[in-house]
């Protein structure tokens, strides 16, 4: 894979057929809610998107050291977006036979202990980063372990790649083994040194991460808290009622709060710019307050039905509404892929008499998580975007271009199609601020 060190210079060409989302999708059918170019091209100027055109238009704007790629008949959209993921759990990820607390003991502890190993965290930054662009995304929400070192190493990695990477220093201080526990002052200091350094760095950004509630004195949460008031354009990424013993466990250790998201909002780590993972068994109280906030709720589909932990009500949510975002949960999840996951959460919402249409889930996967991280620059293929890109070709594995024949061009049938069957083999190619990364498969 070859890395992007800094946004293209010059101009670049992407051919091909060319979606991107203008706003949220009402359901299937609503086709004024996205733009679609048949035949078309991405203008890239200095790593930005400058225009979409007809393919007609080349001649007239390529000429002498300008860069054409050619992927007529493929669909071109904005590169993925992972709201919520963790970084030292790759060699976590399909570990067998528990639910989250066992789980979080038995594998994830242990192997988060290893990221305080600076080399050893190098390069497991550089394998994750390769496989997000293998599987087509471009940016992700991430979680370190608790040693600075590891966010420092994946905010390392991606500014060498030119990727757009959201990451923070997990604070645990309690309920873990010694080796991934910090202390309520050193999870303020290490993150706000990583806000000093990376945060607003070119394209890097830092967020607040307390691991959740169990893991966290009120010490912690409160210095975390005085942290997301002083440095209000950060977000706070953190979990909330994933599990029932999770939920138990919380109420026992914080017995004067009204429920468990009121742990976090009593400490300031709830509102506009608050990503909480799972948010599956939330009483009224809590829908009404994520709604007033403005919280987003994170849905991790395959971590949610891996690790048994329940099904996301993501109608129920939406009508109150709370903001909702998409995302892998690797290790927990179980995929890498967003089409993947995608597939699952329209499983986990047919079990609940709901629908998830082809275009809502492509909206989450691009412009809605965008907006979700507050990032109005990437998600979208418009002039002054930024020009990240996934080249996805349905018909890349025998099965789906048999199913496809039968689609007769219809495009919200070939997006259900790439969602319910694509992987990571249905990626042609993908761009980061304008450059190819070279994961086009040899069959591709």
């Amino acid at each position: 894979m070859t890395p992007a060190d800094r946004p293209s210079s010059g101009r670049t060409l992407v051919r091909g057929r060319v979606l991107s989302f203008k706003r949220p999708p009402l359901g299937a059918g609503d086709a004024a809610s996205y733009s679609y170019v048949e035949d078309g091209v991405v203008v890239i100027d200095d790593g930005r998107v400058s225009m979409v055109a007809e393919a007609g238009e080349i001649g007239r704007l390529g000429g002498e050291g300008v860069a054409l790629h050619d992927f007529s008949g493929k669909l071109i959209l904005p590169g993925f977006i992972d709201t919520h993921i963790h970084f030292p759990q790759t060699q976590v990820i399909a570990s067998y036979g528990a639910q989250l607390l066992e789980w979080l003991t038995r594998y994830t502890f242990p192997a988060e202990s290893r990221y305080g190993d600076a080399d050893f965290a190098a390069a497991e930054a550089r394998f994750f980063i390769d496989e997000l662009l293998r599987n087509g995304t471009t940016t992700a929400v991430c979680y370190g372990s608790v040693h600075k070192a590891s966010a420092e190493a994946l905010l390392a990695e991606s500014e060498r790649r030119g990727t757009a990477m959201i990451v923070g220093k997990t604070a645990m201080d309690r309920n873990a083994p010694p080796d991934v526990l910090d202390s309520p002052q050193a999870a303020y200091d290490d993150t706000a040194a990583l806000i000093a350094a990376w945060h607003g760095r070119g394209r890097q950004r830092v967020a607040i991460t307390p691991r959740f509630a169990i893991t966290s004195t009120p010490e912690q949460l409160e210095a975390l808290g005085s942290l997301a008031r002083a440095h209000p354009d950060c977000l706070v990424q953190t979990h909330l009622s994933e599990n029932h013993d999770e939920i138990a466990m919380v109420r026992r250790l914080f017995p004067e709060r009204a429920d468990y998201l009121d742990v976090y909002d009593h400490y300031g780590l709830i509102g506009a710019k608050s990503l909480m993972g799972h948010a599956i068994h939330l009483s009224p109280r809590e829908v009404a307050r994520m709604s007033e906030s403005g919280a987003v709720a994170v849905f991790c589909p395959t971590s949610n039905l891996f690790i048994g932990s329940g099904l996301f009500d993501y109608k129920g949510l939406e009508a109150h509404p709370v903001r909702i975002a998409l995302a892998t949960d690797v290790g927990g999840g179980t995929s890498y892929s967003m089409l993947e996951t995608a597939a699952e959460g329209y499983k986990v919402m047919q079990l609940q008499g709901q629908k998830l249409s082809a275009l809502e889930a492509f909206h989450l996967m691009t412009r809605g998580n965008a907006e979700a991280i507050g990032e109005p620059d990437l998600g979208r293929i418009d002039p002054g975007a930024h020009a990240d890109l996934v080249v996805l070709d349905g018909a890349a594995r025998p099965a789906m271009a048999h199913r496809l024949a039968a689609v007769d061009g219809d495009l919200e049938e070939e997006l259900f199609v790439l969602m319910t069957m694509g992987d990571e083999r249905n990626v042609c190619e993908v761009f980061v601020g304008g450059r190819p990364q070279g994961v086009r498969r040899a069959d591709s």
